[in-house]
């Protein structure tokens, strides 16, 4: 149990409601995608952010991570800022923040793109409670020279490039960098979501950021997807979101997850 809440189970309501009742100091790791700027039509309910984020960093452990996935509609020509308003608001209450990049390949046409170029990506933002905890780098980027040798070149306060000369040979594979090019997710039979979360995404921001045994917290859950991929890689999980329709869903798919893929929860 954590609070009145029994381990690797989804509960409906709404999230900052349903956080008040958890400990302070319980969460290893948030990824989650909210609801942002009324883009799609979700059960008629409403999303009220700074409640949410006050709630998410009272149970962030030190040392925790919030992974918050955003972007921002196009209105009038101009973009919201939404995602930048929040990113703000996490530090103001006293995360740090790092900004990564979902590179989705593709877009959907929405008009207007003959006076702009087409949007791709969505943010992902990494809010910290003081220094991570754990960090995995995944390391899948091929370089492009493994025969050669390479340097820790360094660029110095002045603007001139330190280069201290030659200083190993290239690993094949380097870390993956912030930005990460990953295919959206469709709707399908059993995932009828209107949002669906990339597997793929999720799984590496679980992987990246947090252990086997570690609590991964989705506090707008949707479909599941957060926390059928915290199962699959042997990590304990929780899941809260508005809409019962959805929690059913994520339920189902969570319960027919394979075993985990990693190691078993310890």
């Amino acid at each position: 149990m954590i609070g009145p809440y029994e381990l690797n189970s989804i509960y409906c309501g709404e999230c900052s409601a349903l956080m008040a009742k958890l400990p302070d100091d319980c969460i290893d790791l948030t990824v989650t995608s909210p609801p942002y700027d009324n883009l799609r039509d979700y059960e008629g309910y409403t999303f009220d952010f700074e409640p949410i984020a006050q709630q998410l960093y009272r149970v962030t452990k030190p040392g925790g991570v919030v992974v918050w996935v955003v972007g921002d509609a196009t209105i009038n020509g101009s973009e919201t800022g939404t995602s930048f308003r929040q990113a703000l608001y996490f530090m103001e209450i006293g995360f740090n923040m790092e900004t990564m990049i979902w590179n989705k390949g593709g877009f959907s046409y929405v008009g207007a793109i003959h006076i702009r170029y087409p949007q791709v990506f969505e943010y992902m933002f990494v809010f910290t409670k003081s220094i991570p905890n754990t960090f995995n780098p995944i390391i899948d980027r091929r370089n492009k020279n493994t025969s050669g040798k390479f340097s820790k070149r360094k660029r110095m306060p002045s603007g001139l490039i330190k280069d201290p000369g030659y200083c190993g040979n290239r690993r094949e594979y380097g870390y993956r960098y912030n930005l990460w090019e990953i295919s959206p997710e469709v709707q399908s039979g059993d995932n009828c979501h209107p949002a669906p979360f990339p597997e793929a995404l999720a799984r590496d921001h679980i992987l990246s950021w947090s252990n086997p045994g570690d609590l991964v917290f989705d506090p707008m859950c949707g479909s599941g997807t957060t926390c059928k991929m915290a199962k699959q890689t042997g990590r304990h999980w929780l899941g809260f979101d508005m809409s019962e329709k959805y929690c059913e869903l994520a339920r189902k798919r969570v319960r027919f997850a394979q075993p985990p893929l990693f190691t078993e929860l310890t």
